[in-house]
């Protein structure tokens, strides 16, 4: 007996492969600007302690392609600088490379690392599951200076979330685990901290190996994401008329017209945006296994594959 395969059913299984591709997959979207001049502010307001994260030109003109990005640990209530860690960049099309790192770390002293082939910092776009390895042998600690150590950092992109801090609400943003394996002699040791980055935007929130975590209160970017257009006039509040004194005197409030009324929201637009794209698939599918009611398009209790076809489907003509 001979099957056929309705156009129906062909559709479906098209829709459903190209679902599960998304489904674990983010936005083609850059997920750590590094255009030198870049500012992100993070605090911890428990321990009284804030990272500030800074890109800035190379301190050399040897490679005038090499950017600084300098990472300071500052006292809130003092101000003053307690630690400062600086990773000597090179931006490309696909990845942000790392040629050396310069870090205080305390007992250890200063602590060298060069990587004579760059090692992969972070992807500018990233995935859901994404693992990459920054190695070296080439340690050097200043206390030390004739040892040479080994360093490993493991990076795998655990999860999308939404999160909300000080300087506002981000969506989708790529939580990244790191775990560090260090060794120099005898001397070794591991850690394991989170990066969160926002797309178009970069560092939002960081958890260091101790479990404290330092949230994003202020940034500045040379490239500014987009925000929605607003004019000077659109600023201004609006000024009082003269009118008629009959006009104060009350009155039966009139009909809203087709043009007042509130478009109707569109089916499967979980974004809100008036569209059914990309966008609202890859919303779905970074809360795909929970039970996010604004990614729970059926309300069956679940995000799974079910919500990622019906979101497909409905894409947007």
């Amino acid at each position: 007996m001979k099957t056929t395969l309705s156009l129906h059913r062909l559709k479906l299984v098209l829709v459903l492969i190209f679902a599960y591709g998304f489904a674990f997959t983010a936005t083609a979207q850059n997920y750590y600007p590094a255009d030198v001049g870049n500012t992100w502010v993070l605090e911890n307001t428990d321990i009284q302690e804030r990272r500030i994260y800074s890109l800035e030109a190379p301190d050399t003109s040897e490679d005038p392609e090499v950017i600084t990005l300098k990472i300071e640990i500052e006292e809130i209530d003092t101000g003053d600088i307690v630690d400062t860690d600086k990773y000597f960049l090179t931006v490309g099309s696909e990845d942000i490379k790392l040629h050396r790192t310069v870090l205080e770390e305390g007992a250890f002293g200063i602590i060298t690392t060069s990587f004579p082939t760059p090692a992969t910092f972070f992807p500018l776009t990233l995935m859901l599951g994404e693992q990459w390895r920054i190695h070296t042998d080439a340690v050097k600690l200043s206390i030390l200076p004739l040892l040479s150590g080994k360093s490993t950092t493991n990076l795998e992109v655990v999860r999308f979330e939404d999160l909300e801090t000080p300087a506002g609400t981000f969506r989708n943003c790529a939580k990244v685990k790191l775990a560090l394996e260090f060794s120099a002699g005898f001397t070794s040791l591991t850690s394991t901290t989170y990066q969160w980055l926002a797309p178009d935007v970069g560092p939002v929130q960081y958890q260091n190996s101790d479990g404290e975590i330092f949230q994003l209160v202020s940034f500045e970017l040379l490239t500014v994401p987009d925000a929605p257009d607003t004019t000077e006039e659109d600023m201004m509040p609006e000024q009082p008329t003269e009118e008629d004194p009959m006009s104060e005197m009350p009155s039966e409030p009139a009909e809203p017209s087709e043009e007042e009324t509130m478009p109707e929201p569109v089916p499967y637009d979980v974004t809100g945006d008036g569209v059914v794209n990309i966008l609202d698939l890859t919303f779905v599918a970074s809360h795909f296994g929970e039970s996010d009611p604004e990614a729970d398009v059926n309300s069956d209790g679940i995000v799974n594959i079910l919500d990622l076809v019906l979101v497909a489907q409905n894409f947007s003509r």
